[in-house]
């Protein structure tokens, strides 16, 4: 029977540059193999295959989606394995001593890839991988942009904020999700993104992360208190013990987007544009910060500027979408070039070897 399948994003393209919460999901890991190898050489299908298997064998898996190509994968995890796979793009900026893991390095570049006809190839790889940073450059300077005017579009509605209504809302719904529940234990907390920047646009796996449990949509406005709440909500649960995956906004880290307790068997997120949901399961609920928060007629009395900021956030985050889209664009180009230098059956030695290596770890356990 294959095992339970979780979807999401460990890193992203936010209005603070590259952003990495992956060591968060790397606790407890005592086993992970980091992958490497230039685009093309195929690491990435590699991590894929044997997390397939993995989870074909009944295993939980948590995958790491690519904020640069949804389509990709940054690696898994096994967590009833205390195993993982990752990229050795999506290891840099860590270290050894931070996970605390048994690590196993491997590149593909070492084995699989003939030198001999990469290198007439090397100043048109040098230009593109040098492209392929500057876009993701102008990428970040067009999200910080839009985070600026996103702040002042926040400023507005905090003006006509009731900050008493906002803290009796957080208390009640803790109250509600929590009740007096405690539990004796240290409770574990995963930091993660809810969605990201992709060159295809925002995208999420909401649905797929939230699957069995009872969801509550938090509606509203910029600036009207859902983050806050949802922080409010996390440092409960935090303190009463229990297991809390925290899901941060994929255009800014500092804010939260989504709240998941397994446990108790509740999930609480920011229901608005992008990742922009409807109750469409049973006992879905909604929950109106706009309503319970803010002065009304808010949204008519500031009609005007309020379309202003829509206007120019909207365009400031499409004009930086496209230097996503440019940066993959360039990235296949890239591919395109090394891929035929690959030796795929040396590359599926490995792959197989690995696939023994994490089969022997499945029959331990």
């Amino acid at each position: 029977m294959t095992g339970t399948i979780r979807n999401f994003f460990a890193s992203g393209n936010t209005a603070r540059g590259y952003t990495s919460l992956l060591s968060s999901s790397l606790q407890g890991i005592q086993s992970l193999m980091i992958v490497d190898g230039s685009p093309g050489s195929g690491h990435s299908n590699l991590i894929r295959e044997i997390g397939s298997e993995v989870s074909a064998l009944g295993h939980e898996l948590w995958i790491f989606h690519t904020a640069s190509d949804p389509d990709d994968i940054d690696g898994w995890v096994a967590p009833e394995l205390s195993t993982g796979m990752i990229t050795g793009d999506a290891f840099r900026g860590m270290s050894a001593d931070e996970i605390g893991a048994d690590i196993q390095f491997i590149n593909l570049d070492d084995t699989c890839i003939d030198r001999e006809r990469l290198r007439p190839l090397q100043s048109e790889i040098d230009r593109l991988t040098l492209s392929i940073r500057q876009s993701h450059q102008k990428a970040y300077a067009g999200f910080a942009e839009a985070l600026r005017i996103h702040d002042e579009w926040e400023a507005l509605y905090n003006e006509h904020m009731d900050f008493q209504a906002a803290d009796e809302l957080a208390s009640e719904y803790t109250k509600l999700l929590l009740g007096d529940q405690s539990l004796k234990k240290q409770g574990r907390m995963d930091h993660r993104f809810l969605g990201a920047a992709t060159p295809k646009g925002a995208v999420d796996y909401v649905p797929n992360l939230t699957e069995g449990l009872k969801r509550y949509l938090v509606k509203g406005r910029a600036g009207s208190g859902k983050s806050t709440m949802l922080k409010k909500i996390v440092a409960s649960a935090e303190e009463r013990g229990f297991d809390v995956e925290v899901y941060h906004c994929g255009f800014d880290p500092n804010s939260l987007d989504m709240v998941i307790v397994r446990e108790p068997g509740f999930a609480i997120f920011d229901s608005t544009a992008p990742h922009e949901y409807f109750p469409d399961r049973p006992d879905d609920e909604i929950v109106d910060t706009y309503a319970r928060c803010v002065q009304p007629g808010t949204d008519e009395q500031h009609a005007e500027a309020l379309s202003g900021f829509k206007q120019r956030y909207a365009a400031q985050m499409k004009a930086s979408t496209q230097h996503l889209t440019d940066a993959k664009l360039q990235l296949d180009q890239l591919k395109q070039l090394i891929a035929p230098l690959v030796d795929a059956v040396k590359v599926n030695e490995i792959k197989d070897a690995l696939q023994r290596e994490v089969i022997g770890i499945t029959q331990k356990s």
